[in-house]
């Protein structure tokens, strides 16, 4: 199950998670997914970038069409197929942003911790690049399920509720 992952400070806050944290949280979302896919071998190559508002809102207008920042933009270059066999090593690559300031709003609005607000766009953003989505509600359960059993590994509460 190994993960290349790196950790990028683009952005300056007092609210950023620590580097060896953020990549606990990936690292978690990674293996939980590889065993909910019921894989043998997860190989995955992805970098956390924490941006702040300019450069958020830059790339949700380039590639989203945007004009705004938003929590965090998951740019997957090789996505994971899950129709092969789980007895192969499957294989993904992300670049995933996370806004700082994003985050830091929306906790507060969502009475929120930061750090479990940062802890769930970390998870979310990893789940994204494995190729989970949301666009409908069977797969948006199966997503949400897996963000809240690693969230719960690290005692963060249930986002949704």
């Amino acid at each position: 199950m190994p993960l290349s992952l790196a950790v990028q400070f683009a952005a300056h806050s007092a609210h950023l998670p620590l580097r060896a944290q953020v990549r606990r949280w990936a690292i978690a979302a990674h293996a939980l997914a590889q065993e909910h896919l019921e894989l043998d071998a997860l190989d995955g190559e992805t970098t956390i970038r924490y941006v702040d508002e300019k450069e958020g809102r830059e790339l949700n207008k380039s590639f989203r069409g945007k004009d705004y920042a938003t929590n965090v933009l998951t740019f997957v270059s090789e996505p994971l197929n899950r129709a092969k066999s789980p007895r192969q090593l499957m294989r993904y690559a992300a670049d995933i942003a996370i806004c700082s300031a994003v985050v830091a709003r929306e906790a507060k609005a969502q009475r929120k911790t930061i750090h479990a607000h940062h802890a769930h766009m970390v998870i979310h953003g990893m789940l994204h690049a494995l190729s989970f989505d949301h666009e409908n509600s069977l797969d948006a359960q199966a997503m949400e399920s897996i963000e809240i059993a690693v969230l719960r590994r690290f005692r963060i509460n249930n986002p949704y509720e």
